[in-house]
């Protein structure tokens, strides 16, 4: 049986109430009801509707239960950026630069992101993005090989692990962070930056359906700007 997270099953109610079988202002089952339904704990359909809570898709009172919002709030659609488009955007030539890649034992934090045994490998790459030779971006990622066992044969020297995904591997939804962070001497070495500067970083994992693909974290120059449009 397939260990259910609260990604997935968040995306499943998130489904329920977009095609309305759970309608504006109604009352959705109790925990205990949906944690029978989907199979998996209570605290997992606890995350999964604090989730959806937080996005503004359902209210929770105390002793109220939860209930579809009347006027969902109207959230933009963040796409994946590839790094090769940002860097030709700014008028400057792209290149990457594959520092690492191997299989490995991860750190328990991507071993709960990405859903894995314990003991299970994963494909590890580390990335530097370059924009007219100078450094653009520094990029760490893991990789499913459950999800993607085609990324050990993937031309990663030619086209970036990031743009070859986006290309290539289809994604079903995801969670973005966005974070300012004081850099590592790996990082600070990498992005040519000082030692403990602020910079911006996204971590980013997404899965398709009940299967995680990656999880990544790309720590950007000092002085980017990220710009989206709502």
């Amino acid at each position: 049986m397939i260990k259910k997270s609260h990604h997935t099953v968040r995306q499943s109610m998130q489904d329920r109430i977009e095609v309305g079988e759970w309608q504006l202002g109604a009352l959705i089952p109790g925990e205990m009801e949906l944690a029978s339904e989907y199979g998996c704990a209570r605290t997992t359909i606890n995350r999964a509707l604090q989730a959806l809570a937080g996005a503004g898709m359902v209210v929770r009172k105390r002793k109220g239960g939860t209930r579809v919002c009347k006027m969902p709030v109207r959230h933009a659609k963040f796409t994946i950026s590839i790094v090769r488009e940002q860097v030709e955007a700014t008028g400057c030539r792209y290149r990457h630069r594959v520092i690492t890649s191997m299989l490995k034992m991860p750190p328990a934090s991507v071993i709960t992101r990405l859903n894995l045994q314990s003991g299970e490998k994963a494909f590890y790459l580390e990335t530097v993005h370059l924009a007219d030779d100078r450094p653009f971006a520094f990029e760490e990622r893991w990789v499913n090989l459950k999800a993607v066992p085609n990324i050990l044969t993937a031309p990663l020297a030619d086209i970036s692990a990031n743009e070859w995904l986006v290309k290539t591997v289809p994604f079903s939804s995801g969670d973005v962070v966005f974070s300012a962070m004081n850099v590592d001497q790996k990082v600070a070495d990498s992005i040519e930056t000082a030692l403990g500067k602020a910079i911006f970083v996204v971590e980013r994992t997404t899965w398709y359906k009940e299967e995680f693909i990656t999880t990544m974290k790309l720590f950007y120059k000092e002085g980017f700007q990220l710009y989206t449009r709502l």
